[in-house]
């Protein structure tokens, strides 16, 4: 607690974390201000009813991974997911695109010039995303205000919502603390899991929409159709506990390469020679595998759902495969952590590169003992990352099948699962280290004991 009240001790840090809160809070007040020309309370019912469903699970994967607010229709509805969509793609095209991967060399004026083209690709997204997305629920409009200018008005309030969300990010990566965008989307997961909580220990009854209390979960043995048992619930805390370890240590975990600075003289003096090591993450490519799996396994349901439907002869195959990954069977986690494997070293390749590292070591006049500067320090880099990679793919894989296996075996409400051992909480507990990480720097540049020593 002493380590904890010394962060207010620093009135610069302090002033960081309180800006950093204000932003948060416009932003969670955003996110219930709804849009003037929906009609609420169809709108509510719409997204009720296809919470079950395939669009209800990709509501779901949308949501927590933009903090937006899909089912209500409001300014926020975005969320931020379009300016991230707009920044991977100009990371990818970064590295097969020359024009660009000359802009990036060109440092910090490169980068701004690749900022605002971002922006242009944000803006231009969040414009198809949102008439696509109030066309899909024209029903839910209401009647007087179904016309084009009011379409074109939602539109234009949902594009300045998500580029408001984005000036947010960035004021907080200026004035505040931690990473902007990344706490955006950590603040929209950790305000759903009271919802999460109460799915769990709570339901909603036919008898007015009354919120009771399940049978008690302190009760061995459990029950019929979705109670939970003491044993579920021990179960599942285990399991958040073991999720949250898992990632905090996959987090910080490094592979240390070590390297050796050439020495050279100056007059009588020796200068140089000194050990250092070269750290490499072992989960380089973070929580994005993870999300383009996901999200593109949502694809084959669709397309398997429209040639059972289309073909003249009811193909019962097709309805069959679409059935699997709409429950999210066998076949749908093979997939899933093939595509998490796929992923992790497709963006580590873009993230990493062996030789400019190589080249950077060799500028520095230092190289890793028993290989020469140069290709041969590429290759063996190039090899290591290869292997930590592996295990680092593993992990996520793991975790990202965790709630469908919770999910089928335990009964557990799915959103129950996805909170308490799943993405959600990988990328919660990422932020989280973060956050810690940048408080503990300004601490120590203090003389203050950081947070995390001990």
């Amino acid at each position: 607690m002493n380590r904890f009240l010394s962060i207010f001790k620093i009135p610069e840090l302090a002033q960081k974390i309180v800006i950093t809160l204000i932003f948060l809070a416009v932003y969670r007040i955003g996110y219930h201000i709804p849009l003037p020309i929906v009609d609420q309370e169809k709108m509510l019912e719409w997204a009720q009813g296809i919470a079950s469903g395939t669009f209800g699970q990709l509501f779901t994967y949308a949501t927590m991974f933009s903090g937006s607010n899909l089912g209500q229709m409001t300014i926020f509805g975005l969320g931020i997911m379009p300016y991230i969509s707009a920044s991977i793609i100009f990371q990818l095209l970064a590295s097969v695109y020359p024009p660009l991967e000359k802009l990036q060399k060109e440092g910090e004026s490169g980068r701004k010039k690749i900022n605002e083209y971002t922006r242009y690709a944000t803006v231009l997204i969040c414009i198809i995303q949102s008439y696509v997305y109030i066309n899909a629920t024209g029903a839910n409009l209401l009647t007087e205000y179904s016309g084009f200018f009011s379409i074109l008005t939602a539109v234009v309030t949902m594009t300045a919502g998500t580029i408001f969300l984005m000036w947010i990010g960035e004021q907080i990566d200026e004035y505040g603390i931690g990473n902007g965008i990344s706490l955006i989307i950590m603040a929209g997961i950790v305000a759903r899991i009271p919802e999460a909580t109460k799915r769990l220990l709570f339901e909603q009854t036919a008898e007015g929409g009354a919120i009771q209390l399940k049978r008690s979960v302190f009760e061995l043995g459990g029950g019929a159709g979705q109670d939970t048992s003491l044993e579920v619930l021990i179960v599942l805390v285990l399991l958040f506990i073991g999720v949250v370890v898992g990632v905090i240590a996959i987090t910080k975990a490094q592979r240390r390469i070590p390297t050796q600075s050439a020495r050279h003289m100056r007059g009588r003096r020796v200068y140089g020679g000194t050990r250092q090591y070269l750290p490499l993450r072992v989960n380089q490519a973070g929580v994005m595998p993870v999300i383009f799996a996901s999200s593109l396994l949502m694809l084959p349901y669709f397309l398997f759902s429209t040639l059972g439907r289309l073909s003249e002869h009811q193909w019962a195959w097709a309805d069959l495969l679409a059935m699997q990954f709409i429950r999210q069977g066998y076949l749908y986690n093979v997939f899933y952590i093939a595509l998490i494997f796929f992923f992790c070293y497709f963006w580590t390749a873009i993230t990493f590169n062996p030789k400019d590292m190589a080249n950077n070591l060799k500028d520095y006049g230092s190289f890793i003992p028993g290989y020469r500067p140069g290709k041969t320090t590429a290759e063996y880099l190039e090899r290591v990352m290869m292997r930590i990679t592996y295990v680092g793919s593993a992990f996520l894989a793991v975790v990202a099948i965790i709630p469908t296996l919770v999910s089928s075996t335990l009964g557990v409400d799915p959103l129950v699962a996805q909170f308490y051992g799943g993405t959600g909480l990988l990328i919660v507990v990422s932020v989280a280290l973060d956050l810690v990480q940048k408080i503990n720097s300004h601490l120590v540049m203090r003389n203050y004991p950081g947070l995390t020593e001990d």
